[in-house]
């Protein structure tokens, strides 16, 4: 399955948000439900807990043939078996995370402009992370519109994901503006059900593919 594929449903457990479930709970019920890509994203985290969770994660991701992305830590990514790394504006730049991957490790970089998107790409970037699409409290990123979403997702032909604010009622319009995929936190991991929530996506995702 190629990476636009992978890229549909990318879910991001989250300690507070998704409490009291854990994040491999979280992990779990997301991937039972279809997502078809998972990051970890905790800046509180210290490294050891961090590699210890990663590393349940990633072998979670690889059993329900799903992606597995680490937020920021190229060195966590790397360690825990990863199939790649989430890097954002202030991280690591592409090019240089790129000279301590293998081969086949995959590099999302966040972009929230045309000019941010065709840098990525120009380091070498495997996709992008569009947002945030609407005002959120778990994306400090001015909000996009979903006109400056099809502005980011069409100045390169790298896959996207938009982030930021999704959630059942807008999900249609965000796969709209050009996006290959969604990447949501609150609407699944806090939802009543988690499964319930991810094949709910998955289908409205899949409908806007066709």
């Amino acid at each position: 399955m190629e990476l636009r594929q992978l890229l549909r449903l990318y879910v991001i457990p989250d300690r507070v948000i998704g409490a009291p479930r854990s994040l491999l709970e979280q992990t779990t019920a997301a991937l039972d439900g279809g997502a078809t890509a998972i990051q970890l994203r905790d800046k509180h985290l210290e490294g050891r807990e961090l590699l210890e969770i990663a590393t349940a994660m990633a072998a979670l991701c690889r059993r329900a043939k799903a992606l597995f992305f680490v937020n920021d830590r190229l060195d966590i990514a790397l360690l825990c078996g990863a199939h790649g790394v989430h890097l954002g504006q202030d991280d690591l730049p592409a090019d240089a995370a790129r000279r301590l991957c293998p081969p086949d490790f995959i590099v999302g970089v966040s972009a929230q402009s045309k000019e941010q998107a065709r840098r990525a790409k120009a380091h070498g970037a495997d996709y992008l992370g569009i947002g945030a699409v609407y005002p959120t409290q778990t994306k400090d990123a001015a909000a996009l519109g979903l006109d400056g979403v099809r502005g980011v997702a069409t100045a390169t032909d790298l896959p996207s994901v938009a982030i930021g604010g999704i959630n059942l009622a807008n999900a249609s319009e965000v796969m709209a503006a050009g996006v290959d995929g969604l990447s949501v936190i609150s609407a699944i991991v806090a939802a009543p059900d988690v499964s319930a929530a991810s094949r709910l996506f998955l289908e409205i995702i899949d409908n806007s593919l066709k």
